[in-house]
């Protein structure tokens, strides 16, 4: 029965996504504090909730640092390092305007995708634990649930937007939306087949952290305060780490 829990709330996920993408698509003139309100949301799940989550099921440690510490740093650094290595690409074939090109402000389209890529793996993995705690029972599966949810709104949107701010046609940006919306069921329904040993889920979450945490500051952030250095979009990030928090709080 917990196993079917977590496919129906992963359904709940994939709508929410979807409500992410469409306002992704319909908000233009308040895209800076949209992004403001995604970056603040990232960090809190981030920050929050996939960190704390990975140090307790990620117990070891390796020359005197938590493994789940380790491999987001790691995470961080890998993110770091694709996008840097494209963009390195990207540049040394000239960087112009047209098929896989840097635009004008130096963006590239398959950073964007990459990033969009992450999402989706990321999504995949919020599936994967779901289902996994409420393997575990307990209050654990109706507080992963609550994160997934929330946060898959600020996914979808993140999805649709990194796609679409790297120059990449709306098409792709919908088609990547669509593969994370159905990611968390495809995870979900993957645990009703197995059960996860608890350790390489938390050493799993804690990658996974740095890869989102690199995709907030490095991406999302500088993204929305780019043309609007504005204090209500840092009032959206707070309101955004603020909300996981309370979703945190109230879950335990």
């Amino acid at each position: 029965m917990q196993g079917h829990m977590a496919v129906i709330v992963a359904l709940g996920a994939f709508l929410m996504t979807l409500a992410g993408g469409w306002t992704a698509q319909r908000v233009t003139d308040r895209r800076h504090l949209v992004l403001g309100l995604a970056g603040g949301l990232m960090l809190g799940v981030v920050g929050l909730d996939l960190l704390p989550e990975a140090m307790h099921a990620a117990g070891d440690e390796l020359f005197g640092v938590p493994l789940a510490l380790l491999l987001f740093v790691g995470g961080f650094l890998a993110a770091h390092c694709v996008e840097r290595l494209l963009a390195v690409r990207q540049a040394s074939h000239g960087g112009r305007n047209g098929d896989g090109h840097a635009d004008h402000e130096g963006r590239v389209p398959q950073v964007g995708l990459t990033a969009a890529a992450a999402m989706v793996a990321h999504s995949l993995a919020d599936g994967v634990a779901l289902g996994a705690a409420f393997q575990v029972g307990g209050g654990m599966g109706v507080a992963v649930a609550l994160a997934v949810v929330t946060h898959d709104f600020a996914d979808g949107f993140n999805t649709y937007t990194l796609t679409r701010l790297y120059g990449n046609a709306r098409r792709k940006a919908l088609l990547m939306l669509f593969a994370d919306a159905a990611a968390p069921v495809v995870g979900a329904a993957s645990t009703l087949l197995f059960t996860l040993p608890e350790e390489p889920l938390g050493a799993y979450l804690g990658f996974f952290g740095g890869v989102l945490l690199y995709l907030a500051a490095a991406e999302i952030l500088p993204e929305a305060h780019h043309k609007h250095p504005a204090l209500s979009t840092l009032m959206c990030t707070v309101g955004g780490v603020a909300g996981i928090w309370l979703v945190v709080g109230l879950a335990e």
